[in-house]
């Protein structure tokens, strides 16, 4: 008798060889995920379970016991408040002011590229140099808006050094680098229109801003659901820019997660308790971004 081998199909013959080849082509770039994003989060949940000073071999376990700490810790929940002023607003100043740009862009693009490239130019500067450069444009003495104050006869204007108005003005420049994101996000959103669909709401005697209400607005829900959630999950681990401002101060009215973690951690040496802190904005920052997903996708959904 003689045995006979099951025959592959062209078609499962070619499916094997896709699988095959996805594999090797995914495969660096699953094991950079591995060691760069899924390790160090699982090594974070570690560390967080010891009494470490981040220098010494020697690592003491205490088990759930800075959790417990975190989780009565004022400091932290103050910079988890100011972590979602910063997501509110962001949202309510950037994604806004982002569409009414894209809009108005898109509306001759040829006509105002001068106006895209200068209104972009905040988005090529580095955060540190924007920070840099705020806090010396807003210092109380011989900054930007306290020389106009003088010259106008005014008194020195103190924005970064208030507690009250530290945190807004910080927010007020985070917003000012990243509109032109949200600007070029929607004008990309705009581009995938149908020109036919523009004509015939004009044949209809339809203006551009009746167009963009009735028709442009509900064809982009999806493309600002994203900018939402974009600006949402950045603006709760911002760092670079606030720490160069004002460093978490003045006392802790512009402290965040990430720099009260930071300082935690490189400051006062408490390397365990630092990686509790980031563990919890790894807990809060994701059930945030799943739960506002899903609110704004059930939405769209019904």
């Amino acid at each position: 008798m003689v045995n006979r081998q099951p025959t592959l199909s062209l078609q499962q013959r070619r499916k094997r060889s896709t699988a095959v080849a996805a594999t090797w082509f995914l495969a660096p770039a699953l094991i950079l995920m591995v060691i760069y994003i899924a390790y160090p989060v699982v090594e974070t949940f570690h560390i967080s379970l010891y009494t470490w000073n981040g220098i010494s071999p020697d690592r003491t376990f205490i088990g759930w016991g800075n959790w417990e700490t975190l989780l009565q810790d004022s400091r932290f929940w103050q910079a988890f408040i100011n972590n979602i002023k910063i997501m509110v607003l962001s949202i309510l100043i950037q994604i806004p002011i982002g569409f009414l740009l894209a809009t108005f862009l898109d509306a001759d693009s040829k006509k105002f590229n001068l106006f895209k490239v200068v209104w972009f130019l905040p988005l090529l500067m580095s955060s540190v140099a924007i920070g840099f450069l705020f806090q010396y444009a807003l210092a109380t003495n011989g900054g930007l808006i306290s020389t106009i104050s003088n010259l106008l006869g005014g008194k020195n204007i103190d924005l970064l050094g208030s507690p009250d108005r530290a945190l807004y003005t910080v927010i007020g420049v985070i917003a000012w680098q990243y509109i032109p994101f949200y600007m070029v996000y929607f004008l990309a959103g705009y581009s995938g229109f149908d020109d036919q669909i523009y004509e015939a709401a004009l044949i209809d005697g339809a203006s551009r801003s009746t167009f963009i209400k009735v028709i442009g607005m509900p064809m982009m829900k999806p493309t600002i659901i994203s900018a939402c959630i974009m600006s949402l999950i950045g603006s709760l681990k911002y760092f670079d820019l606030v720490f160069v401002m004002t460093g978490g101060g003045p006392g802790y009215a512009t402290d965040i997660m990430a720099t009260y973690m930071y300082s935690t951690s490189f400051k006062y040496f408490k390397m365990g308790y630092g990686s509790t802190i980031a563990a919890g904005m790894f807990i809060l920052i994701t059930a945030i971004a799943v739960l506002v997903r899903r609110v704004l996708t059930g939405k769209e959904e019904r």
